[in-house]
């Protein structure tokens, strides 16, 4: 028993620096979710701060903009959550049809290369191409004859725009978990569905569908703990005030709360309760991870 340990100690190790960065930047800055509960000024700290117990809450809830924001959040993530699991799962199935392995290839890092660039980089890419005046988007929708759209100025689009945007940069890396769930299905399953007369169709319909459901099952129910994260780096390089009714969303408030005007408390209530929703959904989703498709972390 003392030699395993023994053993196993260089993999402890190992992990240590890991560790440690956990605890100084996850755990470490939970302290100030004291300021929740506060009348936060930085040169009274936490100690000589007031305590305000549920008025920063309440404030925030009467603030008359908490619920479009609670519903901008809440409608957006869910796209985003629906296309990124439907859109993956067709590509996986196009390119799994490809025989040409050096098509296929290029294929894949074409689609791939998008999730390697920052919102930043990007954000000023989409600013340029869906720009009214100048954007090429708008340029060949005039061919047509129609208006220029105002993308990222107009209610009505934002929202649309942000998860089609999100999903052209993540949907190539989400293919890989649907591609490596293909190459689990057993191919005596194809040669049997071959020798019924499957059509390459039917193949697909009662072969390869059910074989991705359970991989399906489980990114569905884990994508549940991110129904209140809506992409905050996203949209804080493409919103402006002209948006904010539909593009505003929880994280982009405690940006404004916090860091614009200095309102330590309210930003902190925000937060605390955007995490106290994620841990229940997390939980929640990682229960039906286990239910649904015997997924366990440990």
């Amino acid at each position: 028993m003392v030699k395993n340990r023994i053993s196993q100690m260089p993999f402890h190790l190992m992990l240590l620096p890991g560790v440690i960065l956990v605890l100084i930047y996850s755990y470490g800055p939970m302290l100030g979710i004291v300021m929740a509960f506060q009348h936060f000024i930085p040169a009274l700290g936490y100690s000589g701060s007031e305590w305000t117990g549920w008025d920063n809450f309440k404030y925030v809830w009467d603030m008359p903009e908490t619920l479009t924001v609670l519903w901008n959040t809440i409608y957006i993530s869910v796209m985003k959550i629906a296309a990124g699991l439907v859109f993956p799962v067709f590509i996986a199935l196009l390119l799994n049809e490809v025989t040409k392995t050096a098509i296929k290839r290029g294929i894949q890092t074409l689609i791939y290369l998008p999730h390697f660039l920052s919102w930043i980089i990007l954000g000023g890419i989409l600013i340029d191409v869906l720009s009214p005046s100048s954007g090429i988007v708008n340029q060949v929708l005039g061919l047509f004859g129609i208006e220029p759209i105002y993308f990222l100025g107009d209610n009505r689009w934002f929202p649309f725009t942000i998860v089609i945007s999100d999903l052209w940069k993540e949907f190539g890396f989400s293919t890989i978990v649907y591609l490596a769930a293909l190459t689990s299905i057993n191919p005596v399953l194809y040669e049997a569905a071959v020798v019924d007369g499957a059509s390459r169709w039917k193949q697909t319909l009662h072969v390869t569908l059910p074989g991705m459901v359970p991989i399906i099952v489980l990114l569905t129910t884990l994508s549940l703990g991110n129904v209140l994260n809506a992409g905050f780096d996203q949209i804080f390089n493409l919103y402006s005030p002209q948006v904010f009714d539909s593009g505003d969303i929880i994280d982009t408030l405690v940006y404004r709360l916090g860091l614009e005007q200095a309102q330590f408390g309210p930003a902190t209530a925000v937060g605390l309760f955007k995490s106290f929703v994620s841990f229940v959904l997390i939980s929640t989703s990682y229960l039906l991870a286990y239910r649904l498709a015997n997924y366990r972390i440990f």
